[in-house]
């Protein structure tokens, strides 16, 4: 039976909030790309992070301003409703959707291609169900069991990336190649900033945990001082981790070209600096990976699909109500568990294309909702002019360069996603006679 309550209890802190976005983030997410994004670059893997942690920087500090002034559920949803209007906020809110949505599908497409390759006689479908009846049944358990997993595998996960950088170390000094520690993967003379900006913009895809712990600010306590610390900490972390990594890796690698898998570079790489053995640890933290990050992304966008349930802009009976025992939001992480099942018929590429639309939308907005809550609230309050409208003007010009990098394939995907919000929104409003719903919402401590 459902409650009729429409509030999230507080118990989460701060270091389980830094826990579970890096978990969304998925440390792991670095050794997928560096092949791709090595090729993209020219050999400057670790130059395209730099560009995307500074982009991404700038824009942690805008959630944090948000978050202080918004505490309760919903994200880049939310403050773009607060600061211009429920309208454009629903529009953000339905494009946002395509980031939390398609990356359960991802993780579970991820996790029948891992899993077929070490078992080919058993069917992929079996792993992409099991991976989702897993994060199901976590997530509808309780938010704290969901932190407490993902710690534990965020752990795994960091702990075999640290092997992985010392045997790479170790590759590079036995083979009397100690001169590749050179800054050539940050700078060389043959680098092309719109190679790294294009890289940049498939890396972005890494990043999206510190966006999706804002989903949380309603169920962590204090949420204006725990969720702006965590995000930005998520961000920095995040960002050191990626760059350290891929520095090493490219290093090894100068040259992609000579792996016979660009792909899966990663797990070749593996193979070349610690044999089978550690190629087969690195592919059980590849797994991990799979299955925390498919576990935050389930929680997150449960959250997301629980605000604009309780706003009325989805149906309030559904997607607004919270299970009596287990006070979590039970239909909603079922829906994106069934929604989830989709893996089965989609291909990596075409689920992943529809991601960075979406991420790039809820970035670009909540940097340009700092900037109108400041031009609104100047005269009132004491507003920084260099937090307010400094930073997430940096933010907003690395978010537009980025737009311009995206594939054509992302581009037509993302707008027939919105033109989908958009007719829906007309049929909401009566074509916008009447506002959307909004739920009222009063902290009760």
């Amino acid at each position: 039976m459902e409650s009729s309550q429409r509030r999230l209890n507080r118990t989460l802190r701060l270091m389980p909030i830094v826990f579970l976005g890096l978990a969304y983030m998925s440390p792991f997410a670095v050794f997928d790309t560096f092949g791709v994004v090595s090729m993209e670059t020219k050999g400057h893997v670790p130059a395209s992070y730099i560009l995307i942690t500074i982009a991404i920087l700038f824009t942690a500090l805008s959630y944090g301003k948000m978050v202080k002034l918004f505490p309760d559920a919903g994200s880049a949803y939310t403050y773009t409703k607060k600061t211009m209007s429920p309208e454009l906020g629903f529009l953000v809110g339905w494009s946002a959707l395509l980031d939390y949505l398609f990356l359960p599908m991802i993780n579970a497409i991820l996790s029948g291609i891992y899993l077929s390759a070490s078992f080919p006689n058993v069917p992929a479908w079996v792993w992409v169900v099991g991976l989702i009846v897993i994060i199901t049944v976590l997530n509808i358990a309780g938010i704290r069991i969901a932190v407490s997993a993902n710690t534990l595998f965020v752990l795994f996960q960091l702990l075999v990336a640290i092997i992985f950088v010392i045997f790479t170390v170790h590759s590079i000094v036995s083979t009397d190649n100690s001169s590749s520690f050179t800054v050539n993967p940050f700078f060389s003379g043959d680098m092309n900033i719109n190679l790294l900006f294009s890289g940049a913009s498939i890396l972005a895809l890494a990043f999206l945990g510190f966006d999706a712990v804002t989903t949380l600010a309603e169920e962590t306590i204090a949420p204006e001082k725990n969720i702006p610390k965590g995000i930005f900490l998520i961000a920095l972390i995040g960002g050191v981790f990626f760059i350290v990594v891929t520095y090493f890796m490219q290093a090894l690698y100068p040259d992609v070209s000579v792996l016979k898998n660009i792909d899966g570079a990663s797990p070749e790489i593996a193979k070349h600096i610690g044999g089978i053995l550690f190629q087969s640890i690195f592919t059980s933290g590849a797994l991990i990976s799979v299955l925390a990050s498919g576990l935050a992304a389930q929680t997150s966008a449960s959250r997301l699909l629980f605000s604009m349930g309780r706003d009325g802009v989805l149906p309030r009976k559904w997607f607004g109500s919270l299970n009596a025992k287990y006070h979590t939001p039970v239909f909603n992480i079922v829906f994106i568990g069934i929604l989830s099942l989709s893996a089965l018929f989609l291909d990596l590429v075409t689920a992943t294309s529809l991601i960075n639309f979406g991420a790039f939308t809820a970035f670009s907005f909540v940097n340009l909702s700092v900037i109108v809550y400041y031009v609104k609230n100047k005269q009132k309050q004491k507003l920084n002019f260099f937090s307010y409208i400094l930073s997430p003007l940096i933010g907003l010009a690395f978010l537009i360069y980025l737009w311009i990098s995206l594939d054509a394939l992302a581009i037509k995907f993302g707008l027939g996603w919105f033109a989908a919000g958009l007719i829906y929104l007309l049929w909401l409003t009566k074509g916008f006679r009447v506002k959307p719903p909004e739920y009222d919402f009063v902290e009760n401590n």
